[in-house]
Order: structure tokens, then sequence, then C-alpha cells
């Protein structure tokens, strides 16, 4: 039985590295799975403008935290100052979270994991499935290194600026020689050309989150691809215009909320060493979106 939050001179402290971060919903995820478990732990937002990430590293372990969180626009800047990476963060260029072990930090990419693990518990395998990515901003690196990892049987990169998405797809090509992966650009015309030759849609961009939610990163004149799934990292609406028509024609979708828990969790499982409590974690979240 979960007991009330409160932190003690005795707790152990991680915390969430960002800017601005006071919308996070990571703290009341963790502060519950801790409390759930019974652990003295307390998960803090901090607030971190992009000219202070060195002090803010650098003061964690003077502070005796275990680790942290970290959120845009740091996940690249911390890269420095971390002592070793895991082969995710190393590949795709970005941590979310350190864990601070005998005074060394270690860097993680929990995202990749996270993403693929919410694909899994929607019945959702990614092996052998054709697979359109909107966006080639980094969360779109950690979802294409996962669905490499995968080992789905084509990747298709669609962004506004093709440059971009070449980018991405040439970087992570070198890592994953095997893999078909390909780059578009983001118009009406290149998803027309796709047609029904996809499993599986993934929308990395922020167009149609709060409180832009009318937006959708799917143009009204392309239909919907008759039995491909549609996910979107996005969490705030759950349902984004974009799941909803997809939903509308029939087809399957996955939400963002999985990615957030199960990214979470697994930082969760890093800094503690114990199985997080996801159900709890999911709830909280919820709680925290205000979605009963």
């Amino acid at each position: 039985m979960s007991k009330p939050f409160q932190i003690t001179g005795k707790s152990s402290l991680v915390g969430l590295i960002g800017w601005p971060v006071e919308h996070s919903l990571s703290p009341v995820m963790h502060n519950a799975a801790f409390a759930e478990l019974g652990l003295d732990w307390a998960y803090v937002p901090l607030a971190v403008t992009p000219t202070s990430v060195e002090q803010a590293i650098r003061g964690l372990a003077a502070l005796s935290f275990v680790g942290a969180n970290v959120t845009v626009p740091h996940k690249q800047a911390v890269i420095r100052y971390l002592d070793e990476l895991n082969d995710a963060a190393q590949i795709t260029g970005a941590v979310n979270t350190i864990h601070i072990r005998e005074g060394k930090y270690f860097g993680y990419n929990t995202d990749a994991v996270g993403f693929l693990n919410s694909l899994i518990e929607a019945d959702c395998h990614p092996k052998d499935m054709r697979v359109a990515v909107l966006g080639a901003g980094g969360a779109s690196r950690a979802v294409v290194f996962a669905l490499a990892k995968a080992e789905a049987a084509a990747v298709t990169v669609f962004n506004r600026t093709a440059e971009r998405a070449a980018f991405l797809v040439d970087d992570l090509a070198d890592t994953f020689p095997d893999s078909h992966l390909h780059f578009a650009p983001l118009t009406s015309q290149a998803l027309i050309d796709l047609g029904d030759d996809v499993d599986l849609v993934i929308n990395t961009t922020s167009v149609g989150m709060s409180p832009d939610i009318d937006s959708n990163p799917w143009p009204s004149d392309v239909p919907i691809p008759s039995h491909a799934a549609f996910c979107d990292l996005i969490y705030n609406p759950l349902e984004t215009t974009l799941l909803a028509r997809a939903r509308a024609a029939g087809n399957p979708t996955i939400d963002g909320l999985g990615m957030l828990v199960h990214q979470g969790a697994f930082a969760f499982e890093i800094w503690t060493g114990q199985k997080p409590p996801t159900d709890v974690m999911r709830q909280a979240a919820m709680d925290g979106l205000g979605i009963k």
C-alpha cells in the first residue's frame, strides 16, 4: 500500500532538467511510483537555462542526486558532461536519463525502448512492417533507431525540410546498414505516392499538440491508408486530430501516453533497480492530464 508522498532528509533524489519544466508529468508519475513501492525517494523538477547546463549537471553529484531525467532543450547539450553513454544515447545523440554511480555520470536514452514498448503494449509489432515517420527532430531519431533495432522492413522519414530527414537517415544508416531507411519531403504528393504501401504511420512532430489541437500533420487532401495503424507521440490531447481522423476511417490508433509511461518506467528501473509499477505511473499521468 502506498504512503503519502513526502521528502525527508534521507530521501534519495532524482530530478528533471529542462527549460521549461513546469508542465511536465514526470514528477507526478515518478513520485506516485516511489510512493507505491514505499521508497523514500523524491523527484523534483529543475528549471535550467541553456547557459546553466554544465553547472546543473556538475551540481547533481554535489547535492547527492542519484540521477535525473533530461528534457528539451538539453538532451544533446548534457552529453559532453557525461562519462559513459548507452548504445541508444550514443547512436541517437540524445540523452534523457542520467544515473550517477560512484561519482561517474552514465547517460541513457530511454525514449527508444519506451516507444517500442508502447507499440508492443498496443499489440503492434514493427518487425517486417513498412513504416512512415512524420518529422525528423530528436523524437524521430529515437523512433527510427527503435524501428531499425526491431527490424522493420522499411522506414521512410517525411519532413518539411527534406535535407534534415536525409541527414537523419544517412546518420542512422551507418549503424544499421541492412535496414531500408529512406527520406521524403512531407508534402501531400509524397504521402499520396505512398498510397497503401504502409503498415504504420508515426507522428513525431508537435503538430496537433495542445493548445494547437486542431492542427494535423496529415494533409486533409491525402486519404488515410486503408490498413495502417496510426501512432502519435503527443499525449496532450490524448486523441489528436490525426488519431481522430484515423479512427474515424477505421484504422487502429496508438496515443503518446504509452511512450511517456514506458520511457519513464525504464528510467525508474535504472535508478532504483526495481520493477516499475507502470499501471500506477500511467494513472498518475492521466490524473495529471485531467483524464478520468
